[in-house]
């Protein structure tokens, strides 16, 4: 066996594994790999899959931390294996499981269904009330700088289902919207071209809506993205509760008509392709 060098390190896996067609139950299995500096969870699964165990499944697909997939468990703290270098959170052992709050698939993939159901719920676009002019536009729809950043933040979610996977709350309640469907309704809801609000805040204002949530912080702690979606759910709270006293009314006030006036289209912007499917 070659000699380790002064930059590599034995680590032992033990990786939560579970066959829902052969296992009862289940059960925790160990590998161990040589380990270098740099090296991330994910290309420690590959290493393991491809040397040790080819049964190993799991779920990746961009590997630097844009598309979510690979979100687990890592030694306890929901996380996603391509951006986590091992020798950052452990020098000896690393324990690798599913996300909680999802049943599991296989190993380490959890079933992200419920997840996306709940995002669906919420109406995650912007609801124009001005129909006519979504489809023939007769100008634009302008926001400032200032209206973007409300609301920019929140934009960045990428529905890895961390956020979800350490909520408390959910944990104890299935039927809890959770951290990700309940941000993305603020995030759309502060936004001034929408019309929606009144759609969601009967989704999210319900028993299993944001009054639900204790204000645990844990969904913002663990966010690869730095979301804040705790921060995100008080506001939608005051959203709803100044509409409730009608203090504030939801409407698309920042709509502009056509150009503002000192804001010109830059003549390098091509205008928009022509529908490609007939409009009813």
């Amino acid at each position: 066996m070659a000699k380790k060098t002064q930059k590599e390190t034995d680590i032992i896996f033990y990786i939560h594994r579970f066959n829902p067609d052969v296992d009862s139950k289940p059960y925790t299995q160990k590998y161990t790999i040589r380990v270098e500096p740099g090296m991330t969870v994910l290309d420690g699964l590959h290493l393991i899959k491809e040397t040790q165990d080819a049964t190993l499944s799991y779920r990746f697909s961009c590997r630097m931390g844009v598309c979510g997939s690979c979100g687990m468990l890592l030694n306890g703290r929901p996380s996603l294996a391509c951006n986590t270098q091992i020798l950052d959170i452990t020098m000896k052992n690393l324990t690798v499981a599913p996300l909680p709050n999802f049943n599991i698939v296989k190993d380490l993939v959890p079933e992200l269904t419920p997840l996306f159901e709940k995002h669906i719920s919420i109406h995650p676009y912007v609801i124009q009330n001005k129909t006519d002019e979504m489809l023939d536009p007769t100008g634009e729809f302008y926001q400032s700088p200032e209206e973007l950043t409300k609301y920019l933040q929140f934009s960045y979610c990428i529905k890895c289902g961390l956020c979800m996977a350490a909520c408390p709350t959910l944990a104890t309640d299935s039927e809890y919207l959770g951290p990700q469907p309940m941000l993305q309704s603020y995030r759309y809801s502060i936004d001034t071209r929408d019309d929606g609000f009144d759609k969601r805040k009967k989704v999210v204002g319900n028993t299993h809506g944001v009054f639900r949530c204790h204000y645990a912080g844990e969904c913002s702690n663990v966010c690869p993205k730095g979301v804040d979606p705790a921060r995100a759910i008080q506001l939608m709270k005051r959203e709803l509760v100044l509409d409730y006293l009608k203090i504030k009314k939801h409407r698309s006030t920042s709509f502009i008509m056509g150009k503002p006036e000192g804001v010109k289209r830059r003549p390098e912007i091509p205008k928009a392709p022509p529908f490609t499917v007939e409009q009813k």
